[in-house]
């Protein structure tokens, strides 16, 4: 073979491994280009998810946003509903859930021994409103229910409002009180409550983030569960062997409105 002949072969191997080469390196760019597309879809999708989930649950279920307090709303940081004439001598402090059935006990109970002091002035009440059941259970019904609730004191009509809800409490694992257009229809049996400003504010969840610092002063407190009741700072309702009673309530702050 010719001189000539080995590098023309010589040759045309050469030019056939660079194209090889090149044909290597053109796939191995378009690997990493695909690979590089993939990881930008899957974070560009993960970024979708998280504005997804950041946004999701209905606008009044989320407690971010600022901490709008009720008109009216007293004690630390404003997280108190207050009813009763301010100069009564005693105070009855009560914690609780709208979806408890133990709270909806209490009230029924002492509703009426409740409005016959503070009418007398005899007594004022700071209600304090919690979501614990939400966290045990499940659900938004707590919270919902909380801020129609703190809607209500700032049209005036807390008290009516918040024995209503007592009176049509859901069962425990029934969370009918995250449905809005129930608690706005509850607001009907309240004569002057049910407005476009009502409905507004129970729609747009104006008191959720209020709620929410309500419920980490609960936790934060170290009570036991709903409804914690205390008498002038004193827990008058979690002892067993001396049960409370609508008439040793009136007799306690009969005496105290003496002292």
């Amino acid at each position: 073979m010719s001189d000539n002949n080995r590098r023309g072969k010589r040759t045309a191997r050469e030019r056939l491994a660079a194209q090889r080469e090149r044909e290597k390196s053109r796939e191995k760019r378009r690997r990493t280009l695909i690979v590089s597309g993939a990881v930008v879809g899957v974070l560009a999708l993960a970024a979708v998810g998280g504005v997804i989930a950041a946004n999701s649950g209905g606008g009044s279920s989320k407690q971010a946003g600022p901490v709008v307090a009720p008109q009216g709303a007293t004690g630390k940081n404003g997280l108190a509903i207050p009813v009763g004439q301010e100069s009564a001598k005693s105070t009855l402090t009560i914690w609780e859930d709208f979806r408890c059935p133990a709270c909806k006990q209490f009230e029924d109970t002492y509703r009426a021994t409740i409005h016959e002091l503070t009418r007398s002035g005899q007594l004022k009440v700071e209600y304090h409103l919690a979501t614990l059941i939400d966290q045990n259970m499940g659900g938004s019904g707590s919270l919902h229910a909380a801020n129609a609730a703190a809607c209500a004191q700032q049209a005036g009509k807390f008290p009516a409002y918040h024995d209503v809800l007592y009176e049509n409490q859901p069962a425990e694992t029934t969370d009918s009180f995250a449905d809005n257009a129930k608690l706005t229809g509850l607001a009907q049996k309240v004569p002057g409550l049910d407005t476009p400003s009502f409905r507004s504010c129970v729609d747009d969840g104006t008191h959720n983030s209020w709620v929410g610092k309500s419920d980490q002063a609960f936790q934060k407190g170290g009570f036991g569960g709903t409804p914690t009741i205390l008498l002038n700072g004193k827990d008058i309702y979690s002892d067993q062997k001396n049960p409370l009673t609508p008439q040793k309530l009136k007799q306690m702050v009969q005496a105290a409105d003496k002292a």
